[in-house]
């Protein structure tokens, strides 16, 4: 076998790059190029100026680069909208609006008012009245032992140590066998007393 082996690489004969477009001929379809005297296809938009929004060129290629090169979106603006500019660039070009609230809302209303009108039911935002400003202290949990020991001593919940030492005298000289003639049927009332007031020195309210 002496005949050389032949290697054709594949496809070497594509053709990679597309013919230029811009040197085809401009068919019915295609916009003329706006330069004057070209005679190519306008297939590129190039935007009128800042005062033609949404209006455009349209160049072949070599004339598109050119425009692009020596247009200047700002040319002709004076100083102040130039600043006008540079305020709502800052913001993207979008409507803002203020924080403060209007003259004749709910809220500026009742602020106004200092709240007295009802606007502030839940007193979020103070009060002009002090002692109404004031906590209410909160009031004491009593266990059901301290209850009943309020109870024996014929005392309100939560009454103070002097109410609960003149009440505990008067009961103990009235059931007391020596203030009372003796009588022993008082025991059992005393010895309530006597077990109730221990219950409420040992709680730390007397």
């Amino acid at each position: 076998m002496s005949r050389t082996f032949d290697y054709k690489p594949k496809f070497v004969d594509i053709r990679v790059k597309k013919p230029d477009a811009e040197a085809s001929p401009r068919a019915r379809s295609d916009k003329p190029c706006d330069h004057v005297g070209c005679a190519r296809a306008g297939r590129h938009m190039a935007p009128k100026g800042r005062d033609h929004e949404g209006q455009f060129w349209h160049f072949c290629r070599e004339h598109v680069a050119a425009y692009n090169k020596r247009w200047n979106y700002f040319a002709g603006m004076s100083d102040g909208e130039w600043a006008d500019y540079q305020a709502r660039e800052e913001v993207g070009h979008r409507p803002t609006w203020t924080f403060r609230s209007g003259r004749l809302d709910q809220a500026s209303q009742a602020a106004r008012n200092g709240f007295s009108g009802g606007g502030d039911p839940f007193s979020l935002f103070g009060s002009r009245d002090p002692a109404s400003a004031r906590p209410e202290p909160a009031k004491r949990r009593f266990t059901r032992l301290q209850a009943k020991a309020f109870e024996a001593l014929s005392l309100e919940e939560g009454a103070d140590s002097a109410a609960i030492r003149a009440r505990y005298a008067e009961l103990v000289k009235r059931w007391h066998p020596d203030s009372n003639g003796g009588d022993r049927g008082a025991e059992e009332a005393l010895q309530r007393v006597l077990n109730a007031y221990q219950t409420l020195k040992a709680s730390g309210l007397v």
